[in-house]
């Protein structure tokens, strides 16, 4: 099983808030030496006192999950198995020590990634024109995850505008649309469009739509139109606070943004929550419950992060055939690599084979922490005969411990049907694993040409000389 990192999470909340041992001891009703012993790993806590650590800490349950702790030492692990940094192997007990200040973490992340972008920069990485390549992806998806994809402000703007539209999620594009018209004055229309699906034209106040676009994404264009027009002074607000380092950076958040509130007008943060529980997490159903696309209810779920009323931490991941990222979010603390491939094993990989189907998967890491995975691949509309339609697999999961509440883990024998993956071939450790496409970079290479071994790379446990 997964190493319990419940007590790392105590001893860093109880530091973000100001509080000795002593004094929280005292809360809590135990001696601090008890405190002590529960903040390094070695006390089991009870549920009872599960529970009154998140009331005397006034967080929910699940921020005592250690996912946070978890995700920083899979991406300090990452980190210091680059060879190009040169540095022995880290033992695990002083990952876990850096790990458990949260903020010196982040901090050598953030130099990890400068020292990328200079070392990229110096080895002559640029466009034809001589404009160097800078990646503002990675801070805007920064943004997202660290304030767990969710959006006080935006939730509140997309429930007064829904509210203001009074329509059932079969009647809302058309509301959308009459709002436009007999508010904003914009006109609507569907055509055909070479080198757009979505076109707005301020001087002529006219919103235009592909005629390529389903309906779904239609009513998405249409709310995003509104949010736009209704919400952009909200947005500009919060995008200061942000304070993006690039104006590049700025124009990828600012359209995350935008597209975070549009989805809340389309699924209203309570009723799609309740429908995720009723529905048991049924994406499909969600789906056509609220007159959206499948894709559009999935990155929806993986935004239900509402103190107080949060769902399940679901994980959402999208990806091309060349395994190229465009979409990520770990709420369910699942240990994304940030600088490599994932793992061939991994059912995200296996539904590009079988487009429109839903591949199922309980998938375990080497450290034991097993999750609930489910995953599709996607195909658009072609711009034109001849050219191959855009592909890709979308992708959520959460903790095996919620199976329970997911329609998916249905008939499974949760145990037995455990498929062990990896973080990424480099990264991971596992013996005789024939996916394996590179050897890890900890170990040394253990070959032997009178063996043949049904993994490409044998190498040696680490410890050995």
């Amino acid at each position: 099983m997964a190493r319990p990192l419940i007590g790392r999470t105590v001893r860093r909340l109880r530091t973000e808030q100001g509080l000795s041992q002593q004094a929280l001891a005292a809360k809590l009703g135990i001696s601090p030496s008890y405190l002590n012993l529960i903040e390094h790993d070695q006390r089991n806590v009870t549920a009872s006192l599960v529970i009154k650590l998140a009331e005397m800490l006034r967080v929910d349950l699940a921020a005592l999950s250690g996912a946070q702790e978890r995700e920083l030492e899979f991406g300090l692990r990452e980190i210091f198995s680059d060879p190009l940094l040169g540095t022995e192997p880290i033992p695990d007990a002083e990952l876990e020590g850096v790990a458990s200040n949260p903020n010196a973490a982040r901090g050598v992340l953030a130099l990890y990634r400068a020292w990328r972008v200079a070392r990229e920069d110096a080895s002559g990485l640029a466009l034809p024109s001589g404009r160097r390549i800078l990646l503002p992806n990675e801070e805007a998806r920064d943004v997202f995850h660290e304030r767990g994809n969710y959006f006080a402000e935006l939730e509140s703007a997309a429930e007064g505008i829904a509210a203001a539209l009074n329509a059932t999620p079969a009647e809302t594009n058309h509301a959308i649309a009459e709002r436009l018209r007999r508010v904003h004055g914009v006109s609507v229309r569907v055509s055909p469009m070479e080198d757009a699906l979505r076109r707005y034209e301020p001087e002529t106040r006219t919103l235009t739509l592909s005629e390529q676009l389903p309906r779904e994404s239609r009513g998405f264009h249409m709310a995003f139109q509104i949010i736009l027009l209704e919400a952009r002074d909200m947005v500009e607000a919060l995008l200061t606070r942000i304070a993006p380092s690039t104006p590049e950076a700025a124009s990828l958040i600012r359209i995350g943004l935008l597209n975070y509130a549009a989805a809340a007008l389309l699924m209203p943060y309570t009723a799609f929550l309740e429908a995720t529980r009723l529905l048991r997490h049924d994406m499909d159903a969600l789906a056509a419950r609220f007159c959206v696309s499948f894709e559009q209810a999935c990155h929806r779920l993986s935004t239900l992060q509402k103190a107080g009323a949060r769902g399940i931490p679901f994980f959402f991941l999208r990806l091309d055939p060349a395994g190229n990222v465009s979409k990520r979010f770990s709420a369910g603390g699942f240990p994304f690599a940030r600088y490599g491939g994932s793992c061939p094993r991994w059912v995200v990989h296996a539904a590009f084979a079988t487009p429109g189907t839903l591949r199922v998967q309980v998938a375990q890491l080497p450290d034991g922490a097993t999750f609930l995975c489910f995953a599709r691949c996607i195909e658009g509309t072609a711009a034109a005969w001849g050219e191959p339609p855009p592909t890709h697999v979308v992708a959520m999961g959460c903790d095996v411990a919620h199976a329970g509440e997911v329609v998916y883990a249905d008939g499974l024998k949760l145990e037995q049907a455990a498929v062990g993956i990896g973080l990424s071939c480099r990264l991971c450790d596992r013996q005789n694993c024939r996916s394996r496409a590179f050897p890890p970079l900890e170990h040394r290479l253990a070959l032997d040409p009178n063996l043949e071994s049904d993994s490409p790379y044998r190498f040696e446990p680490l410890g050995r000389k």
